[in-house]
């Protein structure tokens, strides 16, 4: 569906200085509709500026946005229309062409922004000689390398003439590749983007005030000479960073990092033309159309979650946490921080529950001093959360959550616990990451409020939550368990009770895959090397102590039960480390690692093949394709879109590979594996 029009409205305002351009941007919705520009809002600004000019004596002009949104940046639903290079260089060089006006024009002009500044709409922000910004605006950034294009209408090249190159390689590249990070008011100020920092209930007089002050001379904006003294490390130190994040599998980000460099040397028109070649070029590549699908899939789908009943939810006053473990912990601190609700967190052992709740205080406390929390709303916080080891005090609990280790008798008994003391539509949720929901409510007197609510770790970062039904679970506690995790802000996909569910489930297959190819004779940094070239946001063998190689283990012995060693071998090297409680395979020594010598000593290689790093990719993916299709068939999710929205927001897989599904699919993996492409499953 194509985004409404942005339309650029002009008026004019006769100040002591003389006549004012004031200049909105808007599409005619709210804030929840955020402006974008496309061609037709391109000719809009065109028009307005005709019009400026036609109407004489203008002494300045001020841009602005409408409430909340100064502008999105492009209307990507245009991209996939463009299928050639002339087409993508024309509409490149069209924008150049219409905001360079505003460079032009004969007096001051200040873009006031006053709201969401993304992409192009921070470009045209750049195009006036001044900017000011309200601390409040959440938004600011350049997330084009994210989608596997370059900030192409002048971000590029005026944004380091102003900025110097170190923080545009920091806006452009740094913060894109960094799970698309953004800039508020105040950060984007002290950056230097703005000139002046003014408070949003009197933002726009205070910029129009700053304006006249401008043009009658009382204020002056002084920047500093373009300083590219330590140009070469700093592109040095930015390429090494690249390809520590996406390992030469997405070429936007490297060229934004030329566009960067060259523009310390060329002139602006020099910079704009090399600009409209690299979107033109980069516009046509897989990268950057698995990375519109995946924006289109991440923004749009996932805000209508498949599968939620048509029955209300139920309210959720007070959460209980069955253990205290890291997992736990991290649930805790997100139940009080998103839903402002007290918690009850349960263990076994006063030691465990005071680890428990130190680490919850500590992470409200990092909030504080990243000046993300008040210290009084995080005192507040703090007291919301109460430790026992008691489950009768979980009486009064809405929702209870359990963590604790992945042994189904621990499970079915912290679960009996509880119900002896809850209310009968209490739900009974559980955090398992592979175990049976089905069985784990068996032997419930209400097995129809149990549902799972598996998250990722680490849950601060992994905004995906796979919401298992079970074999009774009924529409109220499945409505319920949507409900909340809306109000965690997590993305909910719903998952068939069936072992290790969806993400697991196929990482797990990857992981036996990997295990095999080393009992075979392959090496650990090879199998990662040549993963890693996939664009991978981390190696397999790297993951494993962020999982936890007994947990790994545990849901490899359990997909082996339910589906054979033939796709889930649990190798015996494998289960040594286990036993060993060795935490990984690597050891770091500064920056650099190397495999740990008591691994190599454990691992018995059965074989000694030699393997090639395109051997180990088509191996690996050849089995993540017969996998992705069994899911599919046995029905664990709907279609294929849950696949890759469950991998890019639980797994990490970066937005220009498309998930799973898609990337076998562009990479004729799926066609040559399966016979057929999953976009038609």
């Amino acid at each position: 569906m194509a985004e409404p029009i942005t339309r650029f409205y002009p008026r004019f305002y006769d100040s002591p200085q003389g006549k004012i351009a004031l200049v909105t941007m808007d599409n005619g919705h709210d804030y929840r509709k955020p402006n974008t520009f496309s061609e037709a809002a391109l000719m809009s600004l065109n028009e307005a500026l005709d019009r400026i000019l036609a109407e004489g004596d203008v002494k300045g002009m001020l841009l602005t946005g409408k409430p909340y949104s100064f502008a999105a940046g492009a209307d990507i639903s245009q991209f996939p229309s463009i299928t050639t290079f002339e087409e993508g260089y024309r509409s490149a060089k069209f924008g150049h062409t219409v905001m360079q006006r505003i460079r032009d024009l004969p007096f001051p002009t200040l873009a006031a922004v006053n709201g969401v500044a993304l992409g192009g709409g921070l470009e045209i922000a750049l195009y006036c000689r001044y900017r000011t910004v309200a601390p409040t605006v959440a938004a600011i950034g350049f997330p084009e390398c994210f989608l596997g294009m370059v900030p192409a209408w002048g971000g590029c090249t005026l944004g380091t003439k102003l900025l110097g190159p170190e923080k545009a390689v920091e806006l452009i590249i740094v913060n894109a590749l960094s799970q698309n990070r953004l800039l508020d008011g105040m950060k984007a100020f002290e950056a230097g983007l703005a000139d002046r920092l003014f408070p949003a209930v009197e933002f726009l007089d205070e910029s129009l005030q700053f304006l006249l002050d401008i043009l009658a001379g009382r204020t002056t904006v002084e920047r500093p000479a373009l300083d590219t003294g330590r140009l070469g490390e700093v592109v040095a130190g930015a390429r090494a960073f690249v390809d520590s994040r996406v390992h030469g599998a997405a070429p936007a980000p490297y060229r934004a990092l030329e566009l960067i460099e060259g523009a310390c040397n060329w002139d602006v028109e020099r910079g704009f033309e090399e600009e409209n070649k690299a979107a033109a070029d980069l516009i046509l590549t897989r990268q950057c159309k698995a990375s519109l699908y995946s924006f289109d899939l991440v923004n749009r789908y996932a805000k209508r979650p498949r599968g939620v009943p048509d029955a209300p939810p139920r309210p959720i006053r007070k959460v209980g946490i069955i253990g205290a473990g890291l997992m736990a912990s991290q649930l805790a601190h997100l139940f009080i921080h998103r839903m402002g609700v007290p918690v009850v967190m349960k263990d076994v052992k006063q030691e465990l529950l005071d680890k428990g709740c130190a680490y919850v205080a500590g992470e409200f406390r990092k909030m504080v001093e990243r000046g993300r929390m008040s210290e009084g709303k995080a005192r507040h916080s703090v007291s919301l959360l109460h430790g026992t080891l008691d489950a009768r005090d979980f009486a009064d609990c809405d929702f209870v959550l359990e963590a604790v280790f992945e042994q189904m008798e621990v499970k079915k008994q912290v679960f009996a616990d509880a119900e002896r003391v809850l209310r009968p539509d209490a739900i009974l949720a559980s955090n398992t990451s592979a175990l049976s929901l089905t069985e784990m409510a068996a032997d419930l007197e209400h097995p129809e409020r149990v549902v799972g609510f598996h998250f990722f770790n680490p849950v601060a970062v992994l905004p995906l939550v796979e919401i298992v039904q079970a074999g009774k679970t009924d529409a109220s506690s499945l409505a319920t368990a949507f409900d909340v995790a809306g109000k965690l802000k997590k993305t909910a996909v719903l998952v068939k009770d069936s072992p290790a569910f969806l993400v697991n489930r196929l990482l797990s297959r990857m992981l036996a895959e990997c295990l095999s190819i080393v009992d075979e004779g392959g090496e650990f940094q090879q199998v990662d090397e040549a993963l890693l070239a996939l664009g991978l946001p981390m190696a397999p063998f790297e993951l494993l102590p962020l999982v936890g190689l007994p947990v790994a283990l545990h849901v490899l012995e359990t997909l082996n039960l339910a589906f054979g060693s033939e796709r889930f071998p649990v190798s015996p090297n494998f289960k040594k480390l286990v036993e060993a409680r060795k935490a990984g395979i690597y050891l770091r020594e500064g920056g650099s690692r190397r495999v740990d010598p008591e691994v190599e000593r454990l691992w018995v290689r059965t074989g000694n093949k030699a393997f090639h790093a395109e051997e180990i990719r088509d191996r690996v993916l050849y089995s993540l394709a017969r996998e992705t299709d069994l899911i599919l068939t046995e029905k664990v999710v709907s279609s294929p879109r849950e696949v890759d929205l469950a991998m890019i927001l639980g797994a990490g897989w970066p937005f220009f590979m498309g998930g799973l599904t898609v990337y076998l699919d562009l990479e004729g993996i799926a066609s040559k594996v399966l016979g057929k492409v999953f976009s038609s499953t």
